[in-house]
């Protein structure tokens, strides 16, 4: 096993103002303190820490925003940035068996961290950098931070769970409390309604969704515009669009009658031309966005981190709210970050920390009048920094792509820990085949699904879909968000996953292949068919003597009760497409 060592590690940078040092320290895994110095405060230049790293038994990379995409790159590649407001400084390299070769984790994750890492075609090895201060950040004389290097020969997914909870014990990342509502299904109006949203409409789709076993509503864009050309040239002002919703605070209590949280989205960084805002925070932007109509704010400025504050604080006071949906955090950002001017009314010169604190004063405020107070992110700012500030993570927005959300929320569960992961909304065609409706929840099984389809014009075939397998999430949520979870082959797009306590264990096949359920397995096993496939072939290290076997079809009806008696070796068994097996 070949491991990363102080001599292969470098610290470089063009200047002569730093001096550096590295101490290297090992527990059960590899920690290298990374002390830069200076004279006097100034502006850090760029530095660099590099090491080449044998690509031996590597085949697939994995990071926080590769997606669909977990090949190796190549060095000349870009890479990815990781900040506050977008990923985490993360990396693991495995083998074509799941096995972790190298995990590395940088202990900075509010202020940029570029990781560029790939094959170099001249020695075939991995040529690893980490660049640090390639954007602005404060005047300083003194900078420390560590780099983990985890070469054990674990799982990689052991690796990353590890990585996150020592992300948990660093100063000033302890996430913040996940209350128990962040982790029910919600409705979201977004694919549904889009901006055309009216009061009694968003009110009767929410009581079925009360039925069906949501226990939250979160309406999207439209509740503060009359505007439906999707653009945000009305964001700023955040006042209800009486003929959307005339009264938000009766509204928000009739929904609570139902016994169902609310949640309100915002645009955070989007100020728009035609708001009664703009003409206060036209000169107090970052840029203008043609394409959007809209300005983003430049949070540097106390009074523009004044008036966001305020405005959500408002809002869960006067109406009530139990949640806020803070989209578009990322937006916060600058094409080149080196080119922003510091003006004499802010306070913060990095951008960065301006956003930091931001989003600090959000919880803080926000959590003073609503302890549970629920707030969600999507990626891609999911890292371990803005643990601290949501207790919601979604995956990005995939509308009917069932792969991509499946691949989504198991990234986002790698490394999320106990913070809530969520599906992107769920959507399908009416006129899908029930076991081609069923894939869109079944593979988002181990995270918290959203619904966004008008559940009250469901046909009769799609109602029975949702309420079976929201049915059968409910039963099993335990296991499936609690247990220890197991995502296979992550090049192949996670064709296999798994969970398991002590009392059961679920796994959920993607794709053609062989399942081996394993040794020493607890009293319940369920295996979900997540393919139209109408086979499985199960591969058994120890016999199944008197089990019971239900069998249930996509829209949970019973096909098989039967006793069964399984030898070690290969079985084939015939099921139904999109279809659940339950043994006992």
């Amino acid at each position: 096993m070949f491991k990363l060592s102080p001599e292969l590690l470098k610290v470089e940078s063009e200047s002569e103002e730093l001096d550096f040092e590295v101490e290297h320290f090992k527990e059960d895994v590899d920690y290298f303190k990374i002390s830069i110095e200076a004279e006097k405060k100034i502006d850090f230049p760029e530095v660099t820490l590099s090491f080449f790293y044998p690509l031996l038994d590597i085949q697939t990379a994995w990071h926080p925003g590769a997606g669909r995409d977990k090949s190796l790159a190549a060095d000349w590649e870009d890479g990815f940035a990781a900040k506050a407001a977008s990923l985490a400084p993360v990396i693991t390299f495995l083998s074509q068996n799941d096995q972790n070769r190298l995990t590395l984790a940088y202990s900075e994750a509010m202020e940029t961290v570029r990781f560029k890492m790939g094959v170099n075609e001249e020695s075939g090895c991995l040529n690893c950098r980490i660049i640090l201060f390639s954007q602005p950040s404060k005047k300083r004389k003194h900078y420390q931070a560590v780099l983990r290097a985890d070469s054990r020969e674990i799982p990689y997914y052991q690796s990353l769970k590890d990585v996150s909870a020592w992300y948990e014990e660093l100063d000033g990342y302890k996430p913040a409390p996940v209350s128990a509502a962040a982790k029910e299904p919600m409705y979201s109006s977004w694919y549904s309604f889009h901006q055309n949203l009216k009061a009694a409409e968003i009110e009767k789709e929410a009581r079925k969704a009360k039925e069906f076993g949501c226990e939250a509503v979160i309406v999207d864009d439209g509740w503060q515009t009359v505007d439906n050309n999707r653009g945000y040239a009305y964001c700023g002002d955040w006042e209800a669009a009486e003929s959307r919703i005339p009264d938000m605070k009766k509204h928000v209590e009739k929904i609570h009658k139902m016994g169902l949280k609310y949640l309100l989205w915002y645009s955070v960084p989007f100020v728009g031309i035609h708001s009664k805002a703009w003409p206060r925070f036209k000169d107090k932007l970052l840029f203008y966005a043609e394409a959007r109509d809209a300005g983003i704010l430049d949070p540097r400025y106390p009074e523009v981190r004044e008036y966001l504050v305020e405005t959500y604080k408002s809002a869960v006071r006067d109406w009530n709210l139990d949640g806020l949906k803070l989209d578009f955090i990322d937006q916060f950002a600058y094409e080149k970050e080196s080119e922003l001017k510091v003006e004499p009314e802010m306070d913060i010169e990095s951008l960065d920390q301006a956003v930091d604190r931001l989003m600090f004063n959000i919880r803080e405020n926000l959590q003073q009048l609503n302890p549970e107070i629920m707030i969600e992110f999507r990626q891609k700012y999911i890292g371990p920094y803005m643990r601290k500030y949501g207790n919601i993570f979604r995956v990005n927005d995939c509308p009917g792509d069932a792969v991509t959300n499946r691949v989504g929320t198991i990234d986002l569960r790698l490394l999320a820990g106990e913070t809530a992961v969520h599906s992107d909304m769920l959507m399908w065609d009416p006129e899908a085949s029930a076991a081609s409706a069923a894939l869109q929840l079944l593979n988002v099984l181990f995270a918290v699904p959203q619904f966004s389809m008008k559940l009250s014009q469901l046909s009769e075939k799609h109602l029975a879909v949702a309420e079976f397998w929201l049915g059968f999430w409910k039963k099993y949520k335990e296991v499936l968000l609690e247990g220890k979870l197991k995502a296979f082959s992550p090049a192949h797009l996670y064709p296999l996953i798994s969970s398991e306590n002590d009392q059961q264990k679920i796994i959920a096949v993607y794709d053609k292949m062989l399942v081996q359920p394993g040794k020493n397995l607890p009293p319940e096993l369920i295996l979900v068919n997540a393919t139209l496939n109408e086979e499985l072939v199960l591969d058994l290290e120890t016999e199944f003597k008197d089990k019971n076997l239900k069998i249930y079809n996509s829209q949970g009806k019973l096909m098989e009760n039967k006793k069964i008696n399984l030898e070690k070796g290969l079985h084939k068994i015939e099921v139904p497409p999109s279809s659940c097996l339950i043994f006992k």
